[in-house]
């Protein structure tokens, strides 16, 4: 592979910044929107899960009330 000078190499990317398609703000706002809901909804799943399971260890090794 050849060597690229660091000009050669900013320039490239500079080029290459051009051709990125950018997305709006309202399509920010709403993947940020989506991972938020994504990150609490799997909060709870997991939540949920880790009770049931504490509860289970629980009453097989009789350590519950």
């Amino acid at each position: 592979m050849a060597k690229t000078s660091p000009a050669v190499f900013l320039k490239q990317v500079q080029q290459e910044a051009k051709r990125v398609s950018w997305p709006t703000r309202k399509e920010t706002l709403i993947s940020t929107g989506m991972v938020f809901a994504m990150v609490f909804a799997a909060a709870i799943f997991f939540f949920v899960v880790d009770q049931i399971l504490s509860h289970g260890v629980k009453w097989i090794l009789g350590l519950g009330n």
